[in-house]
């Protein structure tokens, strides 16, 4: 006997599918038409290709970027020894996907789809094994509806067309949910611990699994190989948690907000989950929305690591609820909500294809200093963290003085480099006639730290404004010595 309740096929439903035929009987039903073209196997990683290729590039011509994209595409490009050099220091967390990366530039330096077509991949494997979830749990309508739901959701999308791990650490996640069911625990905790070194948070899905698994001594070792192999990582990153993270405050009130909204739609799609013969899968589907972000806002209250993209996996939890839900409806009115929801999920879909859809655009930025430079002047980063916009467009940075830099990035095996001292820095400005300084959007916080007020009291006090230009996430401001600006 199986030891966990999930080992076999869904009452009412066959363990294996009926020979493919082309034309099925007039008067079949939803679920035997969907059976025979096996409808729920394709279309939805089908449907999250196509989503995630439409407008794929976000902006005209060349598209845009922002500045965690720009990371990636600046580190993947580093030489292997300056990579390691790289995450012995910092952003071990992503190391694999830097590997990752590294390997398909290695292969095609295709540009803004060489670095986003292995999201793209992601969310097509997370839609097909969100579809395999519900398959195994509810039977084909449920798993075509699941995973057509899971790829229609606004952050899948969103993160189908960004250069970060996070769509295939959600596909590791429910392909290891899937595993689990099978009780195939030697390739469920190889698959998990796959997805925690692709972003060491996939480690809290563990904890989801627990509720449905926790009888099961397969499950149990495999907890624990995950752990063991995931423990050299959480040593590394815990060191660097305060460089890494330092930036982060604790969960805002629309954090608490957007979870309690996640939480009462969760619990509303599994009531009565028993009556419909979903008991199963909500067992699954409830733990795996609700304990990862649930649990790191709570970590996040004493140490702030919460990013509702580290737990982006957490939305297949819904997304096996809604298809569960939907296929064991009757009447028309919840097919008439799902199509009233259609609606403003068209206008998302649509906005997240837009550069307004993220905090910056560094090819923006790049662009306007092109159009704003010239050859020999100086460049200032203020704050310094946003030599990022510059790093990832080596044409614009190449012609200018970074006049703060005391090593770059690859020397100093750091994300940004390292800036010389406050003094330095402003016996550097005064000896430049023209600077073009790069800025955060009008009432950002300013940096306290020296070489930032030292930067800040050089411009103000030796140079005029000659003008600003305000860019997404930005703004690019050009100034000169007295009587310079033209």
């Amino acid at each position: 006997m199986p030891s966990v309740p999930f080992a076999h096929s869904p009452p009412g439903y066959p363990g294996r599918a009926r020979p493919w035929t082309s034309i099925p009987p007039r008067n079949a039903s939803p679920e035997a038409v969907i059976r025979r073209i096996a409808a729920w196997r394709w279309a939805p990683p089908l449907l999250a290709v196509l989503l995630g290729l439409l407008a794929l590039e976000r902006g005209p011509g060349g598209g845009s970027m922002w500045r965690d994209e720009s990371t990636t595409w600046q580190v993947a490009h580093r030489p292997l020894t300056a990579l390691a050099g790289l995450l012995a220091r910092v952003d071990a967390v992503h190391g694999l996907y830097y590997l990752l990366m590294h390997a398909v530039f290695g292969l095609w330096d295709g540009g803004l789809w060489a670095l986003r077509l292995p999201s793209v991949a992601g969310a097509a494997l997370a839609a097909a094994g969100v579809a395999a979830v519900a398959h195994r749990l509810a039977g084909e309508r449920a798993a075509l509806l699941a995973g057509t739901a899971y790829a229609l959701l606004p952050p899948v999308q969103a993160y189908a067309q960004e250069g970060r791990s996070y769509a295939l650490v959600a596909a590791a996640v429910v392909w290891a949910t899937h595993l689990m069911l099978r009780e195939r625990w030697a390739a469920y905790a190889a698959v998990l611990l796959l997805g925690c070194w692709l972003h060491e948070f996939a480690v809290l899905a563990l904890l989801a699994h627990a509720p449905a698994a926790r009888r099961s001594r397969g499950w149990w070792w495999s907890a624990a190989a995950v752990a063991a192999g995931l423990a050299p990582l959480a040593l590394l990153s815990a060191g660097q948690a305060r460089a890494q993270l330092g930036w982060l405050g604790r969960p805002s009130w629309q954090d608490w907000a957007a979870y309690g909204v996640l939480a009462a739609a969760v619990l509303l799609l599994a009531r009565g989950a028993a009556e419909r013969d979903l008991s199963d899968l909500a067992r699954v589907a409830v733990p795996l929305a609700l304990l990862p972000p649930g649990l790191l806002m709570t970590v996040s209250l004493v140490h702030p690591w919460y990013v509702d993209r580290y737990v982006l996996y957490a939305l297949v939890g819904p997304a096996l609820l809604a298809g569960a839900r939907l296929a064991r409806a009757r009447g028309w009115w919840p097919w008439l909500l799902a199509a009233v929801l259609l609606v403003p999920l068209g206008w998302w879909s649509a906005w997240l294809r837009t550069p307004e859809s993220r905090k910056d655009d560094v090819l923006a930025v790049a662009a306007a200093v092109r159009e704003r430079a010239r050859p020999g002047d100086a460049v200032l980063f203020m704050p310094s963290r946003r030599r990022e916009w510059l790093l990832s467009s080596p044409t614009a940075y190449a012609g200018l003085r970074d006049v703060a830099l005391d090593r770059s990035p690859a020397a100093s095996d750091t994300l940004h480099g390292t800036e010389a001292s406050p003094e330095r820095i402003r016996r550097a400005l005064l000896d430049s006639p023209r600077v073009i300084a790069l800025l955060d959007p009008q009432g950002q916080p300013l940096d306290p730290y020296p070489s930032e007020a030292a930067k800040r009291e050089a411009l103000a006090t030796a140079f005029d404004r000659c003008s600003v230009t305000a860019v997404r996430g930005a703004r690019v401001a050009v100034y000169a010595r007295p009587g310079g600006c033209d």
